[in-house]
């Protein structure tokens, strides 16, 4: 059984969707980032951690992709136009969407008063907002950002959503991107994971 390491209202989230998408069992463990245990597995401290046997792994994208490629689900094959395509979905929400908002938090909460700087929130809201109508652009009328096929494309690009709107980040009222979140909310493995989130937290 997997176990993963990290509090769940974090990136943690992005895992145990992936495993919940998979069917796959696992412990959680919703040790906080920083803490002693996340330390001796993660020199940085930070969350997720996966441990699977003897394996200890970090960095959420990485994590979903290992789990991805050992299942052969959720993902397309490495070497194909399909799987650059889906990637390059992957690291769109890295760089535009999460940047902007982990740069935001930042400035906001996380780092000490004095080492803020309260006029980059702004810039970080514009460029989510040109985010937004990029992947308007790219997902069309798909269901999925991959067509019919959902990917840990979308779960990346779904936990960033989230993370959105709960950073006050506006969001599209309605329109493809609208009707995307909203769909991959309704997945049942999103919903598992939401009771489970609301039950550690």
């Amino acid at each position: 059984m997997y176990k993963i390491v990290g509090y769940p209202r974090s990136r943690a989230m992005r895992v145990m969707w992936m495993l919940e998408e998979l069917g796959e069992p696992y412990e959680l463990d919703p040790a906080m980032p920083h803490s002693d245990t996340v330390k001796a597995l993660n020199p940085s401290g930070k969350v997720p951690v996966l441990i699977d046997g003897d394996g200890v792994f970090t960095e959420s994208v990485a994590i979903c992709a290992y789990l991805a490629d050992k299942h052969g689900k959720l993902t397309f094959p490495p070497g194909t136009p399909e799987r650059a395509r889906q990637d390059s979905f992957t690291q769109f929400g890295v760089d535009v969407l999460e940047g902007a908002i982990w740069t935001t938090a930042k400035n906001t909460y996380l780092y000490p008063e004095e080492k803020r700087v309260p006029a980059i929130r702004d810039v970080c809201r514009m460029e989510f907002a040109r985010g937004l109508q990029t992947l308007e652009q790219r997902l069309g009328n798909e269901p999925y950002v991959m067509g019919d096929t959902f990917t840990i494309a979308d779960i990346l690009l779904g936990s960033c959503l989230g993370w959105a709107s709960v950073e006050k980040f506006e969001l599209q009222a309605e329109g493809p991107v609208s009707d995307y979140f909203k769909r991959l909310k309704e997945r049942p493995a999103f919903l598992a994971t939401m009771a489970k989130v609301s039950v550690a937290a």
